[in-house]
């Protein structure tokens, strides 16, 4: 039986993946220059410092290095504030999953500031009992320790709470520690899509495919 949720955000809750890998792109575009074909493949394996100087380098943009990581992270930023929606049927799942009684909680890499905008414009933060950054955990999802943080507040014990997640790692992190798996497709993790899959006890394209009567 189905007693708590933990749900990731990006790509999961919220199809915001894209921008990750749009930023670079979507900076220079505020300077009027068009970007490469697979830019954005090539600058999500880097960390924004690498990031800022690979576009100074290879578009010789006159910005210190500072202001063009400034200009990347306000490309995310401001998606986050003005763009970034529900993945198709996340809200209609909450909706029901509230309706049931089945307590939840949000678990991302995500900063707060970030979340809290998106939620707030999509008016959807009290669905949550508590909503957990890594940031402010102090660890990634390499490590359980944010799922455990949530237990503690949704007191669901671990075998009757559902992780859903859409990113390879994570998935890894909970099935380890015996929590049941949700995987959920995202385009950006096409390549996990095998080993997600294998891993997940309830695997969907999107959400509207989650029943939650399967997870009893």
């Amino acid at each position: 039986m189905m007693k708590g949720a933990i749900f990731d955000v990006d790509g999961t809750l919220l199809d915001t993946m894209h921008v990750w890998t749009d930023a670079g792109a979507r900076y220079l575009a505020t300077l009027g220059i068009e970007a490469e074909e697979g830019l954005g493949a090539k600058l999500f394996t880097m960390t924004v410092d690498m990031g800022a100087v690979y576009l100074k380098e290879n578009y010789l943009l006159p910005q210190s290095l500072d202001e063009i990581k400034r200009g990347i992270n306000g490309a995310v930023e401001n998606y986050y504030f003005t763009e970034a929606d529900f993945k198709p049927g996340a809200r209609e799942l909450l909706d029901q999953l509230q309706a049931d009684g089945v307590r939840m909680a949000v678990a991302t890499s995500t900063d707060r500031y970030c979340i809290s905008a998106a939620f707030d414009r999509l008016d959807c933060t009290a669905y949550f009992d508590v909503i957990l950054t890594c940031g402010e955990v102090g660890a990634g999802k390499s490590s359980p320790r944010i799922f455990y943080e949530a237990l503690k507040v949704m007191k669901t014990p671990v075998e009757e709470t559902w992780i859903f997640e859409d990113g390879l790692y994570s998935i890894k992190t909970a099935k380890a520690e015996g929590f049941k798996i949700a995987g959920v497709y995202d385009a950006v993790s096409e390549a996990d899509q095998e080993e997600i899959r294998a891993l997940s006890d309830i695997y969907v394209r999107d959400l509207r495919q989650f029943d939650p009567e399967a997870a009893e």
